[in-house]
This record gives structure tokens, sequence and C-alpha cells, in this order.
């Protein structure tokens, strides 16, 4: 079996963060990235990062549209069978509108590799959240064979109250309601495995941070950003952690790459998140 790290990155416009994005990949030595939120076009994503990219050994899928949205796969251990998109994917706002640029996948290194960029879903009373829910289902009804399934990317939900800074400000929000939770409940329920939590059950981890009131820096955020793997890459696990150092710095996403480390550890067991944050705080206790 080839060794894999695997990781997951919300870029928040792959155009901007390109002066972070390739130094990251030096210096962390991804073999399979899954970037959600690009905000280019395919051609304006080759254009920018194809000939970087190559000479980094890896090859490319990209599923863009423009100002909005786009997801990629990036592979050092091979890149087949690529689908852009689901089977049966719902569209937005009408039935008849070209289908949002969410999801792409393909077999990397034995495993069958989705990016995913789940909409956002706005508010509960907005049309753009039954959009959200209609969406999950068919990621879920995508995955035909979950032992060697990586669902990987930005969520858009939190699965638990653990997965927040502060559970009381989200009670009328989206990404915490029964039915987002249920819908990715009913995901996992394929058999695939939410990594970072089986390794870290009771920490505080949080992928993402609001740009505001310095958010970051008090370490106020939400884990919304997954990596769910089926039985066979998740009994292969050797380490689950949040570049949290990627989220520092000037010009940073609001979002942290998720790691994940198959056979091997190169950096050791790290985590749950790499650094720390300077003012740790432990999750209240669920009683």
């Amino acid at each position: 079996m080839l060794q894999v790290r695997l990781a997951t990155w919300n870029v928040n416009s792959a155009l901007t963060r390109l002066p972070r994005l390739l130094p990251w990949l030096d210096e962390r030595a991804p073999d399979v990235v899954c970037l959600q939120e690009t905000k280019l076009s395919d051609e304006a994503f080759a254009e920018a990062f194809d000939g970087p990219l190559a000479e980094r050994g890896y090859a490319v899928a990209h599923f863009g549209e423009g100002r909005w949205n786009g997801v990629a796969l990036l592979s050092r251990v091979g890149l087949d069978d690529v689908v852009r998109g689901l089977p049966g994917e719902p569209r937005f706002p009408a039935p008849d509108s070209p289908a949002e640029a969410r999801a792409v996948s393909a077999t990397c290194g034995g495993l069958r590799v989705t990016s995913v960029y789940v909409p956002n879903g706005r508010t509960p009373d907005d049309p753009h959240y039954l959009y959200k829910l209609e969406w999950l289902a068919a990621l879920r009804q995508s995955i035909t064979d979950a032992t060697t399934a990586v669902v990987a990317g930005d969520m858009n939900i939190a699965p638990t109250d653990e997965d927040l800074w502060d559970p009381a400000l989200f009670v009328n929000s989206t990404h915490v309601t029964p039915a987002e939770r249920k819908a990715l409940a009913e995901i996992k329920g394929l058999g695939l495995h939410d990594v970072v939590r089986d390794r870290w059950p009771s920490d505080r981890i949080f992928t993402y941070w609001d740009y505001r009131a310095g958010r970051f820096h008090q370490d106020l955020g939400m884990r919304i950003d997954l990596v769910l793997a089926g039985a066979d890459p998740a009994a292969r696990v050797q380490a689950a952690w949040v570049d949290r150092k990627a989220r520092k710095g000037s010009g940073p996403s609001d979002h942290a790459p998720v790691i994940v480390d198959l056979d091997t550890a190169p950096d050791g067991d790290a985590g749950p998140v790499v650094p720390p944050p300077s003012t740790p705080k432990k999750l209240p206790h669920r009683s």
C-alpha cells in the first residue's frame, strides 16, 4: 500500500492564497490535497497553478465556475476516473440552473477521494437551506463503495456542539440544525469515520475562525472541515490534525488545513492542533 498524507483546505480564493499555498505544499508535502472555494474557472486555475503544481509532482483535477465555489484535487499518487459534480445533484436557484462547482472525485492511491464544498444554507428559512439538504442527500447517494471512500472538505456543518466555541450563539443558525446534522450522520452511517474526532474525542478542535473581532487569536472557532474515511483508510490512520499554523500570519484563509497521515506519520502523532492556541481551553464536559 502507498503511504499517503491527505489534506483538505478551504483556501477562500486560490489566486489570493497562491503565495501561501505553494510554500505550504513544500512544507507539509501532502500526497493528496482537496481544495475548496478556489473561486476560479478551470482555465484560470490552469493558467495560475498547472505549472507550479506539475513542478511539485501533482496531477490536477479542478472543477470551477469563476467567482464562486470551485473545488480541486491534487495528487502525487495517481488521479484516475475523475468525476466533476454529483450524479443527480440539485440545482439552485432553479432546476434548470447550471450545476455549481462543489464536488470533484477521483481515485488516488487506491482510495476514492471526493473534495466537497457543501452549500452554506444561509439561514434555516432560506431556500438555500433546502438546497443544502438536497445536495447532502445527493452526496450520500454518490458514495457507492464506502470501504475505500474518503470524503473531505468544507462540510459547512459542525457535527456536535463540541465543535463550536459557543453553542448558544448558533441556536438559530445554520451549520448546527438537527436536519443538517442528521444528513451528515447519514453520510457517516454508510461506514465513514470522522477521523479527527475519532482520534481526539474530547479535545477543543476548530478549523474555521471568522476574520472579524479577533476570533482566531481568541480561538473562537468552529470545526466544519472534515475528513470522512471508510474502513480501509480509517484503519490506516497514524495521525490526524489541524494545521493551525497555516491560519496565522499575513493573508490567510479563514480556514486551516486538516491533515491525515495513513500508514506512517512523518511528523509523529501530531495534534490535534499544530501549533496549539496560545491560551488553550478544554471543551466543557457534556453531562
